[in-house]
């Protein structure tokens, strides 16, 4: 177990866990961490619009400042444009702060090595060792000490660079597209993207006040743009989260597109244009089967992983597949990014959409998913999975549902509950098999 980070950086309630002191902690150590050789170093900080990233900025910046980091400070900028700038501007390292898509009382610190990837568990547990360590004994001299400056016109940079993963001649011209920022870190860079690239737009979760990121807006609240969509019959919604590395789709007719659909579009795409590196796809273990079996059809293979889009990351690492993601949303097209791109994967989406000349129903609607039901058992500290009782019936579970069917059962990363996900072709066995599986988690919990 690691004392500070997380499955995603360090994540808590403002001022409850992520406070300054700690945060200058962070900054110190990671700076130490990353300094290596006698030049001037640098980081480049970007945020998302919670009130509190202000207080985490500054003491971030203290902190590497005061171990002669200089600081190139962005303001509010979406998680990916934060990790492409890392790497553009040779920067030794990148933080980004945000808590992605959670309410704005929580917030994050997010960081990138040089080359744009996020660290690896090894790093982040060196760089929690020295914040526990004498971090004043190791302060630079007073000559040494970094500068810090706010950077102007990254967001043309990051406009830009999303423009061009698209084939310069192809347009979004008769396009109408409402784009829900979430109120968060894209709420200037998405909406000027799509229409620089020719379509109407209609934003929406545009107008952020420090308290309302990710509130009723958002890929996690998706319906305030399925209204807006069936309103003005647009032509596709686009719902982005807090720091804009998730993207969820509504069509036309006000049906939601999740990210195993996003997946399955491009990546019959990419097959047919070549442009798959290997036959196949990583997703988590919360994949629909649906998609698993439509990717077989294409003669791709669906590569399975923990959820979290850093273990989807690694394994596209380290076995060189260039799509992957999770049906929540994160797409990684790493081809153009080193991490989930909500604005990039809406982009490749509606260039399908556009060359084929077709609504985004039937674009998106590339296999039908089969029934999934998920529960949430809370524990008291125990551990319910080692319970024969439990693993029996677990067993007994998997062999009912058979080759018709996945039961996944996992402990959650970030609240003390046990996650039960059943999916199969028969929704009725479906649902038994979980509420027996439930049952019997809540008598050993």
């Amino acid at each position: 177990m690691r004392k500070y980070f997380g499955t995603d950086g360090v994540r808590g309630r403002a001022n409850g866990v992520i406070t300054p002191e700690l945060a200058l902690k962070v900054g110190q150590a990671a700076g130490l961490m990353f300094r290596r050789g006698d030049y001037r170093h640098r980081v480049v900080i970007g945020k998302d619009t919670r009130l509190s990233g202000y207080m985490i900025e500054s003491a971030l910046q203290a902190g590497f400042t005061s171990v002669g980091i200089d600081v190139l400070l962005l303001g509010p900028m979406p998680t990916p444009a934060v990790a492409m700038l890392t790497r553009s501007m040779r920067c030794d390292l990148g933080v980004m702060i945000s808590a992605s898509h959670n309410p704005y009382e929580d917030n994050g610190i997010k960081i990138f090595g040089p080359d744009g990837f996020k660290l690896s568990d090894e790093v982040e547990s060196e760089i929690e060792a020295l914040m526990d360590s004498n971090l004043s004994a190791r302060l630079a001299k007073s000559d040494r000490l970094g500068r810090a400056k706010r950077i102007e016109g990254v967001h043309a940079r990051y406009i830009e660079f999303a423009k061009r993963t698209l084939p310069r001649q192809l347009d979004l011209e008769g396009l109408r597209v409402v784009v829900d920022c979430a109120n968060g870190a894209a709420y200037k860079v998405a909406p000027e993207t799509l229409w620089e690239l020719g379509a109407e737009v209609i934003a929406i979760g545009v107008e952020p006040d420090g308290f309302n990121i990710n509130r009723d807006v958002g890929s996690t609240a998706p319906d305030a743009l399925v209204r807006k969509v069936r309103e003005l019959r647009a032509d596709v919604g686009i719902a982005l989260d807090g720091d804009a590395d998730r993207v969820l789709v509504i069509d036309e007719k006000g049906q939601i597109v999740d990210g195993d659909q996003l997946m399955a579009v491009i990546a019959k795409s990419w097959r047919e244009d070549g442009r798959l590196a290997k036959p196949g796809v990583v997703a988590t273990i919360m994949s629909n089967l649906g998609l698993e079996r439509y990717l077989e059809g294409l003669g791709l293979s669906l590569v399975r992983t923990a959820v979290g889009d850093r273990y989807v990351l690694e394994q596209m690492r380290e076995h060189g597949y260039n799509l992957g993601g999770e049906q929540s949303g994160h797409i990684i097209l790493s081809d153009y990014m080193t991490t989930g791109d909500g604005l990039i994967a809406a982009l490749q989406l509606l260039s399908v959409v556009t060359r084929l000349d077709k609504p985004v129903s039937e674009v998106c609607h590339c296999f039908e998913p089969l029934p999934q039901i998920l529960k949430n058992v809370r524990t008291k500290g125990g551990q319910p999975l080692k319970s024969e009782a439990v693993t029996t019936v677990i067993e007994a579970a998997k062999q009912r549902l058979g080759g018709t069917g996945r039961l996944v059962i996992r402990p959650s990363g970030t609240e003390p509950v046990i996650r039960v996900m059943g999916e199969g072709d028969d929704r009725a066995l479906v649902t038994e098999v979980v509420d027996e599986v439930v049952d019997a988690l809540s008598r050993a919990a």
